[in-house]
């Protein structure tokens, strides 16, 4: 199977390279042409060799019904053996012609798609050693360059910004937790002197640790 698609492909690529000659590119803007002024010329052929046959036919069973002349009857029967003879090889040469159209038609699509797919293999091949020189080259500067002490001062700074914004935002929701819990108190009636004593302190600590 696999020597089978080797000899077609290779094949293929010598009828690539035949309809790639400029002689073969010039016949190609006259081969609808041809083709449709041969096919018409084979279709008439063809029709007149079927009229001869059943001319010939219905003549050669009259002829020996009526036991007439032997040379007449051989003379009609000579006809009718080259009408039949002319009727198989417009036939046959009608068919092969639409065969042979189809295969020529077939072989050139397939050249140009191999020549599609080859470029585009090769566009692929292309890119993907470029990738591969960029990300060599990327590593290279990184080995070459490594981070200077600016950079990881700034890297230093920007974690400890971090690190500051999340105990603000963990400061923040304890301010609202309390906040709800004085509110909750207030409603409930439940609260005395002391514990807003105790709960005015927390909520200045809070305050000024924010």
């Amino acid at each position: 199977m696999f020597n089978f698609w080797g000899i077609n492909t290779v094949l293929f690529y010598r009828w690539q390279k035949i309809f790639m000659i400029p002689l073969w590119n010039k016949i190609a803007n006259y081969w609808n042409k041809a083709f449709l002024t041969i096919i018409v010329l084979l279709i008439v052929l063809f029709l007149d060799a079927i009229r001869e046959v059943k001319k010939y036919s219905t003549a050669h069973g009259t002829e020996k019904a009526a036991n007439i002349n032997p040379n007449a009857y051989d003379h009609i029967q000579m006809k009718l053996f080259r009408s039949q003879r002319n009727l198989y090889i417009s036939g046959f040469s009608l068919f092969l012609w639409l065969v042979l159209r189809r295969t020529v038609t077939l072989i050139t699509q397939l050249a140009k798609e191999m020549g599609i797919q080859v470029a585009m293999e090769i566009q692929v091949a292309n890119t993907n050693e470029a990738a591969r020189k960029y990300m060599e080259e990327n590593e290279k500067f990184k080995y070459r360059f490594p981070a200077t002490d600016g950079e990881i001062e700034i890297q230093e700074a920007t974690n400890e910004v971090t690190a500051v914004k999340k105990q603000s935002e963990g400061l923040k929701r304890e301010y609202d937790r309390l906040m709800k819990e004085h509110e909750r108190l207030q409603v409930g009636g439940c609260e005395d002197k002391s514990s807003e004593k105790e709960w005015g302190r927390e909520r200045s600590r809070v305050v000024q640790d924010v």
